[in-house]
């Protein structure tokens, strides 16, 4: 069986890269294709077999890929695809747009449908830091590519979701059904801590969504000691209304991720995310998350026994619930051991059963149309 990886695009490191390097994990030989690749902020994909679009050789396609964006569908389209037995794609965006001969079983892992095309557009055209002329332009290319993105559904034989959450949207957008696969964590690399800090811990990517904002006011009033890592655009404006007992850490390896996490009280989750590897972490390392109970997070997160939720969005509910945390008795090894659920060893175990099993009826049906056929 000859096997194609096809993802958007290599620009960041993030949940949906992890996902893309347990597939290699699993086909090893195979070719991985991509709207483009940035080896600076990717170098483990370096030593791969990466196909790129026509888009990497454009000016700044890597660096301002976003002015590329009318262009990326007709890109994604251009892999050439038709050598190959299974193409397995990893997508929020256009890699499941790609197209394959009949005789190809197309498998597509999605993370979500296209944000900025359902579920978030007017946020996202709001956000944009553009003039209002690109800004007035923007709603007819967005509608031009949500017509092409739920066209380019009919392409997938079959699709995987990341989470209940995600399988949800597809339905409503895509009117297709999916099977749930939790995506890979690291959970072996996280450990419990022998003496737990007086601090609490959250971050991540500092932009709006991520309501971290709340988080800030909440700590502003408790006067409790916090500490943030990451970076983002929001991180000047969120430093600016901080008091002395929030500590902006900025970016960090991963080594030190999981000691900060490891010694905190607790981890402080307050967006709503697909599913949320952050939260995970912090149970594969025996602390329990304090949670919006919205999102993949209700999926991930046993109320009580692995963390708790706040049931609104706001700074007030989230002091309400850390307010009680302390009356709670945490079990770090039942918690580390619920994370376990979530190991990438588990992930890429249901992908290759998974796999096998749709593969194998693919065969079959294939045999039956030409035994039809004479």
């Amino acid at each position: 069986m000859k096997v194609a990886l096809v993802h958007d695009y290599l620009s960041q490191d993030g949940g949906a890269e992890r996902v893309l390097q347990a597939f290699r994990d699993i086909y090893p030989e195979a070719p991985i294709f991509v709207l483009f690749h940035d080896k600076k902020k990717l170098p483990q994909f370096v030593t791969s077999d990466i196909r790129q679009s026509f888009i990497s050789k454009m000016p700044f396609g890597k660096t301002k890929y976003q002015w590329y964006l009318p262009w990326m569908p007709l890109a994604t389209e251009r892999h050439n695809l038709h050598d190959f037995d299974l193409v397995l794609s990893s997508t929020s965006a256009f890699a499941k747009g790609i197209l394959t001969r009949p005789e190809t079983l197309h498998i597509s892992y999605c993370h979500s449908p296209t944000r900025y095309l359902w579920t978030d557009t007017h946020e996202y055209i709001h956000d944009l830091k553009y003039n209002r002329f690109i800004k007035a332009f923007l709603p007819r290319l967005i509608h031009k590519l949500r017509l092409w993105d739920r066209a380019s559904v009919d392409r997938v034989d079959h699709f995987i979701a990341n989470s209940d959450t995600v399988r949800h949207r597809i339905q409503k957008y895509y009117r297709r059904k999916s099977d749930i696969v939790y995506p890979p964590v690291d959970t072996h690399l996280f450990s419990r801590s022998t003496k737990i800090q007086n601090y609490f811990i959250s971050g991540g990517r500092f932009v709006p969504y991520k309501r971290f904002d709340l988080v800030i006011q909440a700590f502003n009033r408790l006067g409790w000691p916090l500490k943030l890592f990451g970076d983002g655009p929001e991180l000047a404006r969120l430093k600016k209304f901080a008091k002395p007992n929030i500590q902006f850490i900025g970016r960090v390896t991963d080594e030190r991720k999981i000691q900060l996490i490891r010694d905190a009280k607790a981890f402080i989750h307050p967006q709503v995310e697909d599913l949320g590897i952050t939260p995970i972490e912090s149970m594969a390392s025996g602390r329990p998350v304090i949670a919006y109970g919205v999102g993949g997070v209700t999926e991930t997160v046993i109320p009580g026994v692995t963390g708790l939720f706040f049931d609104r969005q706001d700074w007030e509910s989230l002091v309400d619930v850390l307010l009680s945390f302390d009356t709670h008795t945490w079990d770090s090894a039942l918690i580390q051991a619920h994370a376990s659920k979530f190991s990438a060893n588990r992930f890429k175990e249901q992908i290759r059963t998974y796999i096998q099993k749709r593969y194998s009826t693919f065969l079959q049906e294939m045999q039956q149309c030409r035994l039809d056929v004479r």
